[in-house]
């Protein structure tokens, strides 16, 4: 009798491990992980700040995977800069795909971003004031990179002196979509 339930037991727990999972990935909006992945929480820290600090984790822990991946975004930057078109066009391709995977979460951050637009168009200053102060907080935090960006602001703001129809009223970020 020993030898039976031990074989059931056995027999259950990689029922347990390997079938329950390979079962869930064909359930809609089941989510099977590779181990040590604690869920969708692990993956998103709660603010950019923590995100950051595991990013120099891993950039002290491997620095050459560190540099690889910094030149391979500065390559991703300038291809995107040379033809900002196809890449909105890619970045709206992925949010929908994140979209039709993750639906809930979705409109949970289009709620999200359509209130802090309304409260932003009901309180103007107070957007600008909160925006200022997260610039100078990120000022003392890396000022070289704060120099270069107020470089890159006044020579835009000459350009559009001298140009104005270059430059949309309101940003010239994104075309208008609405």
């Amino acid at each position: 009798m020993n030898r039976l339930s031990l074989i059931t037991l056995s027999a259950l727990s990689l029922l347990a491990v390997y079938a329950v999972p390979a079962m869930a990935q064909g359930l809609p909006g089941a989510n099977v992980r590779a181990e040590g992945k604690a869920g969708a929480a692990a993956e998103r820290p709660a603010d950019r700040d923590a995100m950051k600090s595991r990013m120099q984790e891993r950039c002290k822990e491997n620095p050459q995977q560190c540099e690889e991946m910094k030149a391979k975004m500065k390559e991703r930057h300038a291809q995107c800069k040379a033809d900002p078109e196809k890449c909105r066009a890619e970045k709206k391709a992925r949010r929908d795909e994140y979209c039709k995977t993750n639906p809930q979460r979705c409109e949970e951050m289009k709620a999200k971003h359509e209130k802090r637009r309304a409260e932003c168009k009901a309180d103007p200053e107070k957007c600008r004031a909160e925006m200022k102060a997260r610039r100078e907080e990120h000022c003392k935090a890396d000022p070289q990179r704060c120099e270069e960006m107020k470089a890159k602001h006044e020579k835009r703001r000459a350009e559009c002196k001298a140009d104005p129809e270059k430059c949309r009223a309101g940003g010239d970020r994104k075309p208008e979509s609405k």
